[in-house]
């Protein structure tokens, strides 16, 4: 298994040999109390966004101390072509669910978005606080699945800012099956290997057609996985996934 995954705020510049270092603080408890990680074990530190250096533990001290040998500073680029994927809020816990799968998939981005038949809706506090959970799932679901690059939660978008993300992407795509309505397969849907793929998930309830208009406008077409009909907070990761492996990037 790869080295465990660990967050800081900030690494030194690209190709710098960090020497010694000291985790500390709930990321050095948790290595130290809850991995329980011991002299000579590898670990990996990450600021999240790219920037990342290997470690070999010199001591643990404590409860919440891990003293580590730090390696050289790497910057790891971005992903080519990078993914977004605008989520329809879920009910529940099932947005948590959907951001957890798409960032252990490799999605790069996720816009939380208001469509028009969503049920949950965020507003006030409870919003923020629902953001705040998409937030820190990301984070922690990074971290298990041994990221360095965590994927970027968004603030909430309406239809129309959705619709000016999809007008900018390289390749605009759209979650819908309906049999009144033409989509194509996205399994045959020509890629680019360069830019921005942005993908559209509704709600249960679909996308309505004055989204479904709005985003035509903007340049989006309708696909379908198959023959079947995911839940909102599945289809976001199974799309994900396709598109992982057709454009290389699980090569």
């Amino acid at each position: 298994m790869t080295a465990p995954v660990f967050v800081v705020d900030a690494l030194e510049p690209s190709g710098r040999t960090g020497g010694a270092y000291v985790l500390d603080g709930p990321e050095g408890r948790h290595a130290v109390s809850v991995k329980r990680l011991r002299a000579g074990e590898e670990v990996v530190l990450t600021d999240g966004r790219g920037r990342w250096a290997p470690g070999v533990v010199r001591a643990a001290e404590g409860k919440d101390r891990l003293v580590l040998d730090l390696g050289a500073v790497v910057e790891e680029p971005a992903e080519r072509p990078g993914i977004t994927v605008v989520q329809a809020l879920p009910k529940g816990d099932r947005g948590e669910l959907a951001v957890e799968t798409m960032t252990e998939t490799g999605v790069d981005a996720i816009v939380p978005w208001a469509a028009a038949r969503c049920v949950t809706q965020w507003r006030g506090e409870r919003g923020a606080k629902a953001l705040g959970k998409w937030h820190a799932t990301a984070r922690e679901a990074g971290k298990q699945s041994r990221r360095v690059r965590f994927p970027e939660v968004a603030e909430p978008a309406s239809s129309r800012q959705v619709a000016a993300l999809l007008a900018d992407a390289a390749f605009a795509a759209v979650l819908h099956e309906d049999r009144d309505y033409p989509s194509e397969p996205l399994a045959t849907a020509e890629l680019p290997a360069e830019g921005r793929i942005v993908l559209v998930v509704g709600p249960e309830g679909g996308v309505s057609p004055e989204e479904l208009a709005l985003f035509g406008e903007a340049g989006a077409r309708a696909y379908r996985l198959g023959r079947t009909v995911l839940r909102t907070s599945t289809a976001g990761t199974a799309a994900a996934a396709l598109l992982l492996g057709r454009t290389g990037r699980w090569s």
